[in-house]
């Protein structure tokens, strides 16, 4: 009789189930910038009101919006691949970009797309006219208030656009900008995104210690909680005190 033997080896689990390969995308110190940005701004909104607990925070707030702006600015010359300006500020796709959307297949892109490129330079450039007006107007004029509405404005069209572009492109940005990396299998052909310059973290800490320190020439009470609210009290602080005292 003749026996038949069946092979019942266990073949290695299958590589289906295990993590997709990532390529890195964002590096380090531009999501920093990104994450503390949006705390900042937090803050300082919540803190714009007088009557509010957080009301000391808001000047400190502002200065600190400012400092990392500046640090933004450099960045976008000397950081990562896909944080530079060169890199997604190409006005000749936002027509192609936006042709997509229309037709509801818009393209993912490794970095920020066209559209998105022009909300970085919308949103740095509406804060740090905030933080012109408050620092050298005093907020007086109401430009200081109007600019802060734009801002909300813009932050809350740019929530909806990463939200809706995620789920369009199956691509999870929030994600991306936390963990600084993409699904290699969603972007075939990429690598992972060049670093930054050699020089680029030396620049930035003199960037950003050179504009800490300009802002204490401007203003002494920067970043000293509630300083300016004690001041005006005594009639003898910032500007505001002074001119109304004339």
């Amino acid at each position: 009789m003749e026996v038949t033997v069946t092979d019942f080896s266990i073949s290695p689990v299958s590589s289906a189930t295990s993590s997709p390969a990532r390529i890195s995308v964002w590096d380090m110190p531009v999501r920093l910038f990104h994450w503390l940005l949006v705390a900042t701004i937090l803050i300082a909104f919540l803190s714009s009101e007088e009557e509010s607990l957080l009301a000391p925070w808001h000047v400190p707030a502002g200065w600190v919006a400012a400092v990392l702006v500046t640090f933004r600015l450099v960045w976008g010359f000397v950081g990562g691949e896909h944080a530079r300006f060169a890199d997604f500020l190409k006005p000749s796709k936002i027509r192609h970009h936006i042709g997509g959307l229309f037709r509801g297949k818009p393209e993912r892109s490794i970095g920020h797309n066209a559209l998105g490129g022009i909300a970085i330079v919308a949103l740095l450039g509406t804060i740090g006219g905030i933080v012109y007006t408050g620092a050298a107007m005093q907020g007086e004029d109401g430009l200081h208030e109007t600019l802060a509405n734009i801002l909300l404005g813009l932050i809350a069209l740019h929530v909806v656009a990463v939200v809706a572009m995620s789920l369009l492109t199956k691509d999870n940005l929030i994600r991306a900008f936390i963990t600084g990396t993409k699904r290699a299998d969603l972007y075939p052909g990429y690598v992972d995104a060049r670093p930054p310059a050699p020089l680029a973290l030396p620049v930035a800490a003199i960037v950003i210690a050179g504009n800490t320190y300009g802002a204490t020439v401007i203003d002494p009470l920067a970043f000293t909680l509630g300083a300016h609210a004690e001041a005006d009290e005594h009639g003898n602080g910032s500007e505001k005190g002074e001119r109304g005292d004339d």
